[in-house]
Parts: C-alpha cells; structure tokens; sequence
C-alpha cells in the first residue's frame, strides 16, 4: 500500500522519521516528501529559511497533488497540523483511498480559535511585517507548543533535531482563512465523494486543542462520506513524534486498511 505523509509548520519530513521505517517495515511503501523548496532539510534552513519564506498554501498543495497522482494507485493520505489541513483539501480534491488528519490547523470555515493556539502562533502572527519572512522559534516558545507533555531534556533534543522556521505566510493565510472567499483551505464538507477520513487529536495540544479539531471533525457530519474522530489523552501537538507515537501510527494504519484503503 502506498501511504503519504504531510508535515507541518515548523517541521520538515525529518519528523516523520519513526513512521517511515516502521510502515516500511510493515511492508509498505512510504513516500514523506518535504513541502516545495524545503528538499535541503533542517539544518540548512536553519541557516538560509529563504525557501519557507517564498511558500504559500496553494504552492503546497499542489506540489502534494502532483506526488500522489503520479502514484500507481491511491495513497493513504497522512498530515500533522498544517499538513492535516492539506490533507483535507487533497481528500477533498478526490485524491487518496483515506484521509488522515492528525492535530489538524482548521481548514475555512472553522471558527473560534482558542487563546492557546493564539499564544503559539503570536510570535509570528503578532507583527504584520512578519508576512514575507520566516520567523525561527526560541526553544522555550517550542516547549509551548510541542514539548509541553516531554520533560525539558526531550523537549530540548526534539528542538535540535527537528525545528526549522516557520514559514510566516503559510501561517497567516491559515489565520485569515475565514476572510478570504478564495482560500485555499476551502473544502466542500458536504462532498459525498471523499474518501473516509479521521481526525486525530489529544487532550494536551496547545496548538490545535480538541475543542478545535473537534469543531472541525463536525462540519463534515452533513456528508455521507465517512468520517470519525480518535482521542489519544495525555498528548502534546508533537503526537507524531513524542512517547507513544507508534500506538497513534498503527490506529491510522488500522483505520486506513479497514476502510478499504488497502490495495
């Protein structure tokens, strides 16, 4: 089976590293392929983030439509965060068997977002010059948002390894979604035709709390297209990659195969 993964904001497909070998192991095949221009990995964009600053959420959707229907059948269709929003718009785009949104940041039409996804995304957010540019989080504010559930020595080692900096104007066109009538992140909730799709949340996640992915996972209960929504308490946003992770990588897998995914 083919299977698709979608980082998100702050990451590059390093983060996935855990779920590529043990799906391969698994006998799958696993394509994890980083958003456009991101390719050099972290610690080159660490040093020169010029590549995330020239992103946008069209940009990378595409790019992700391209992969998976260049693939000999439909994938299962894997995203955190941002990459759970895409995940959304490609399912609703009649691409992939399944859809798995993990932690999603909440596609247009979802309203209110909480003070704590407000406090992880004001470091960008909160200076309207940070438009065009890519802003580097401090280890403290990632501890906030993905390490809140590790120790601080785990917290610290996932910084090194993983952290890259955001790409500023993918984030601000999350945030202005519900304004714009031309969003990228518009998906038709109602369309009959997708494929199944879950949500994945965690009670711990001060990016993307449950109250939000809940709130998401209920627009699309109009549509006869089927779609269920998974709890793992005791979670941060960093779900994917934090203790545990492997239990959330085989409910996907699970879930994927028993909705007919399997080919």
């Amino acid at each position: 089976m083919n299977i698709v993964l979608v980082h998100g904001l702050w990451m590059t497909p390093l983060s996935w590293e855990h779920w590529v070998a043990r799906y391969e192991a698994a006998g799958h095949t696993v394509h994890a392929p980083s958003w456009p221009g991101l390719e050099a990995g972290v610690e080159a964009l660490r040093k020169d983030p010029a590549p995330l600053a020239r992103l946008d959420i069209r940009q990378i959707v595409d790019h992700y439509d391209g992969i998976i229907r260049a693939l000999p059948s439909p994938p299962v269709i894997i995203g955190h965060s941002f990459g759970g929003a895409f995940t959304q718009v490609l399912v609703d785009r009649g691409l992939g068997a399944a859809g798995v949104a993990i932690s999603p940041a909440p596609v247009k039409g979802v309203l209110g977002l909480p003070l704590s996804t407000l406090r992880s995304s004001a470091p960008v957010l909160a200076n309207p010059f940070n438009h065009g540019k890519a802003t580097d989080p401090t280890e403290k504010q990632f501890r906030y948002t993905f390490g809140n559930t590790s120790t601080e020595a785990e917290s610290r080692a996932n910084y090194e390894r993983y952290h890259v900096p955001a790409a500023n104007r993918v984030l601000f066109q999350g945030a202005a979604a519900n304004f714009s009538p031309r969003s990228p992140l518009k998906v038709n909730f109602r369309n009959d035709t997708r494929a199944p799709l879950l949500f994945i949340s965690t009670d711990h996640d001060h990016v993307v709390p449950q109250s939000a992915a809940r709130a998401n996972f209920a627009k699309y209960k109009a549509s006869a297209a089927p779609v269920e929504f998974k709890l793992f308490p005791g979670r941060s946003h960093f779900l994917c990659g934090e203790k545990g992770w492997e239990e959330i990588a085989d409910f996907a897998l699970t879930w994927a195969e028993a909705k007919g995914a399997a080919n």
